[in-house]
């Protein structure tokens, strides 16, 4: 089944449930999923009218994921592992949100699923320990547990700019994409912001414009996909490996299996066998094997400028403007800081007559105009103006909600210098709301869909343990809270990724605290924490009957 429209369901009675849940993306279906088998009664909120989330909304052109396709599935039901045929190396956005639509159709879990409904607040009543919830379509629901799904790229952001309203010709964003598609044919195109969505889409739209202006503000690193057909054997390969794959995923970093660990520094070896490396991942494609080619790149700098170096040359060597080559070259951070983009002849497409970057560190835009947009030194006049701006990532959503504890405070009063939780799964003070993926978790810094299983089998865990033993109310005490906020940052301190100005430290968003906000202690690691605090039962969590 494709996109499904329903209309809201609209009712002033209160409904009552085990447990609710908001959002219908991999994470909400998943959750539907484990609280059905542990016979509880649930129900998913979605502002979408269909499930996908992330792939529901982001169908910009060339929208496609960077992790491989048989890895980036479900793991929770071998037969729809075996069973599904994904046609390319990388799932396209409509190739995944076919696959999302099969996994609800499959399970029965869009009965379970409101769509066009966005929740607008939770309350938590200490009293009878549950959780009321109100959506914009007048329904109120009670549950002793909230289990919060509402995603890391959910919330997109348009920036600000003085006068945008007043463009004459029409505007898009690459999270808000209209579902009909857009024909840029013969028409003057800008396109702003050069991260994951703008490189991505440049190429395509550079096929169909008359002509193509790209604002870029801050160059990223790109590396080539080397995208091409699903081949037979190695889908074959893979599919009587799923057992072992999967279970390695949880001893790697990135949650991802088939990647040999790095036993040398880069500065171990010849500059020669060292380029050779790099050569050799850069041809075969992907993001994780290229920072798996030293041990030291993501904590090391000068072995990190080594990579960084040879990706810079390979920009110098595909670009012909040099000019123009020196701009895409990122100079500002090291490689990897920040999420890594993987392109289909991105850089080739400055080569393009109808192709000019327009560098906006130099000459920022001043305003979008009637007619473009005005830079401090020029006006360009374009017929459609992309915003790839990308999100208020990891905490947006959540902020947007109205969640408060009584006559407490609300989490974005609580999150206001920044978000804090207890492994990413839940805030102190906030008792019975469960967060899949959230901040201070490895969440986007893993394959996603096995970050979302890790979360919601633990979740599931815990119900099922304080069902056992009568409890009502679980929370993290505020000390392991404090204590795991700091040991996030400890590890990123570590490393160096606090040397770029990502949306993992929500510096794309003015006014945004600068807390690093993942994990990347590794998935592995983490893993084990999470298994081992409920192995000592549920250490740093306060159970209540």
């Amino acid at each position: 089944m494709s996109d499904v429209q329903e209309k809201p369901t609209t009712s002033t009675e209160t409904i009552e449930l085990d447990a609710i849940v908001v959002g219908a993306g991999l994470g909400g279906l998943y959750a539907l999923y484990r609280l059905r088998g542990l016979g509880m009664r649930a129900l998913a909120f979605e502002a979408g009218s269909g499930v996908g989330g992330t792939w529901f909304w982001n169908r910009y052109p060339g929208a496609r994921c960077d992790v491989e396709s048989l890895e980036y599935s479900y793991a929770f039901d071998n037969n729809l592992q075996q069973e599904w045929h994904w046609p390319e190396r990388y799932g396209t956005q409509k190739e995944i949100l076919r696959y999302i639509n099969h996994v609800a159709d499959r399970f029965d879990l869009r009965r379970d699923v409101r769509f066009n409904t966005r929740v607008k607040s939770a309350l938590f009543d200490p009293a009878t320990n549950k959780w009321t919830v109100r959506t914009d379509q007048g329904q109120v629901v009670t549950a002793p547990f909230c289990i919060m799904a509402t995603g890391n790229l959910s919330t997109p952001r348009v920036p600000d700019f003085k006068g945008i309203h007043d463009f004459k010709g029409k505007w898009y964003h690459s999270g808000l994409w209209p579902h009909e598609g857009v024909d840029f044919t013969g028409l003057r195109v800008g396109v702003i912001g050069t991260g994951s969505s703008g490189v991505q889409m440049i190429p395509l739209i550079a096929q169909q414009a008359k002509h193509l202006h790209v604002f870029q503000r801050t160059a990223n690193y790109s590396l080539p996909a080397e995208n091409r057909p699903m081949d037979a054997a190695t889908e074959t390969k893979h599919k009587t490996e799923y057992t072992a794959r999967r279970a390695a995923a949880f001893e790697t970093p990135f949650g991802i299996a088939g990647f040999p660990p790095p036993t040398k520094s880069a500065l171990e070896v010849s500059e020669a066998e060292r380029n050779a490396a790099y050569e050799a991942k850069w041809r075969e494609g992907g993001s994780i094997s290229f920072l798996y080619a030293y041990n030291d790149l993501l904590v090391n700098k000068e072995s990190n400028d080594t990579a960084s170096e040879f990706v810079r040359n390979k920009i110098r060597s595909i670009v012909k403007d040099q000019k123009t080559a020196e701009l895409l070259a990122p100079k500002d951070h090291p490689i990897g800081t920040k999420r890594l983009c993987l392109d289909t002849n991105y850089y080739q497409t400055y080569n393009r007559p109808n192709v000019t970057l327009v560098d906006v560190r130099s000459a920022p835009i001043q305003e979008i105009t009637e007619k473009g947009v005005r830079t401090a030194d020029a006006e360009y006049e374009l017929d459609a103006i992309v915003f790839a701006t990308g999100f208020d990532a990891m905490t947006g959503a959540l902020r947007e909600i109205d969640i408060r504890v009584g006559n407490g405070p609300t989490l974005a009063d609580k999150w206001h210098g920044g978000p804090m939780t207890y492994l990413g799964i839940m805030v102190s003070g906030f008792p019975n709301m469960f967060i899949i993926t959230g901040p201070g978790s490895p969440s986007v810094k893993t394959q996603m869909i096995v970050a979302i299983e890790q979360h919601m089998d633990w979740i599931s865990g815990c119900l099922a343990q304080m069902r056992v033993n009568g409890k009502k109310r679980v929370e993290p005490t505020a000390e392991a809270e404090q204590g795991w906020v700091q040991h996030v940052n400890d590890v990123a301190d570590s490393t160096l990724y606090p040397l770029a100005n990502s949306w993992y430290v929500g510096a794309n968003i003015p006014g945004k605290p600068r807390v690093f906000m993942p994990y990347v202690g590794g998935f592995s690691g983490y893993k084990k924490r999470c298994d081992a605090i409920a192995a000592n039962g549920y250490e740093g969590f306060v159970m209540e009957g």
